[in-house]
């Protein structure tokens, strides 16, 4: 068995994302810039926003987060989306998921500038992704069609099964690796789908990304299939000095004995979304500024 690192992998991104920075500071261009709107004070989204104003600082981007309370109607939110989408100096952003439950979700990612899409969530970007065409895909699974390139983990013709079908990770995911040059005959599952282990027990790759802890059991898999493990759960752990531990949607321990390849939880998927997402801010920027 060999851990999938995706510290290590996502370093590398970063590395070279850096290095095209530092070069294009160099010839007198400025900065790529991100932005983060942030609404209310969820921890774990507190947490994800700074871990992106870290990468930021360290791939030499300018970022800024715009911090809007819990309170904040539907018309503000879409008003500030609306000031970054002019703003010229701005070439990506995101909005910070969740919501509160007051606001209208999808109508706020529509109202982003496709062009400024770091995220890739806006149905412009989906729907050319499903083409083939030039997009911006959305970050994680960006960050996993990475990983399996820098570990050269084969998918022509293999047998790839997608558990959980959310539009941010199972579903775009399911549709990149049928496509070329990945090339892999996909079965994306849910929670309808009957005998799920039959599915899983012949795939040479699956990819869990249901958000339930622990759900992908070592009986579920064949031996030496690679294991990509999406989910992030904090569960309740009174051991710990925080009072929980994290847990992905795979029971690690004991599935990474069968396994030739898994990625850990927390270290494996995370920091490669982060590492995509500067990806995709320094591709919107190259864009705009029509630089090869």
């Amino acid at each position: 068995m060999e851990l999938l690192d995706g510290k290590k992998a996502a370093t590398k991104v970063q590395e070279d994302i850096a290095k095209e920075v530092a070069y294009l500071k160099e010839k007198g261009h400025r900065a790529p810039h991100l932005v983060a709107i942030l609404v209310g004070q969820n921890g774990a989204s507190m947490t994800y926003v700074n871990n992106k104003v870290t990468a930021c600082e360290r791939v030499g981007f300018a970022s800024s987060v715009v911090n809007l309370p819990e309170s904040v109607t539907q018309e503000e939110l879409l008003g500030e989306i609306q000031k970054l989408n002019q703003d010229t100096t701005i070439d990506g952003f995101i909005v910070q998921l969740p919501l509160p439950k007051h606001i209208k979700e999808q109508e706020v990612l529509l109202a982003i500038n496709p062009d400024k899409d770091a995220d890739g969530f806006h149905p412009t970007n989906f729907g050319r992704m499903a083409l083939g065409l030039e997009a911006f895909i959305p970050a994680t699974p960006y960050g996993i069609l990475e990983l399996l390139s820098q570990y050269q983990i084969p998918t022509d013709g293999k047998n790839v099964v997608v558990i959980g079908r959310s539009d941010i990770v199972g579903r775009p995911i399911s549709i990149l690796l049928s496509q070329k040059p990945w090339n892999a005959t996909v079965t994306l599952t849910h929670s309808r789908t009957q005998n799920l282990a039959a599915l899983t027990q012949k795939a040479d790759i699956i990819i869990a990304a249901l958000g339930s802890p622990n759900f992908l059991k070592a009986e579920m898999i064949k031996e030496g299939a690679v294991i990509i493990d999406v989910g992030i759960t904090r569960v309740a752990d009174p051991s710990t000095k925080k009072g929980f531990r994290i847990v992905g949607d795979v029971d690690f321990e004991n599935v990474k004995e069968k396994a030739s390849y898994i990625t850990p939880v927390p270290g494996g998927v995370g920091p490669m979304t982060i590492a995509m997402l500067m990806k995709n801010t320094l591709n919107a920027y190259k864009r705009t500024h029509k630089i090869q």
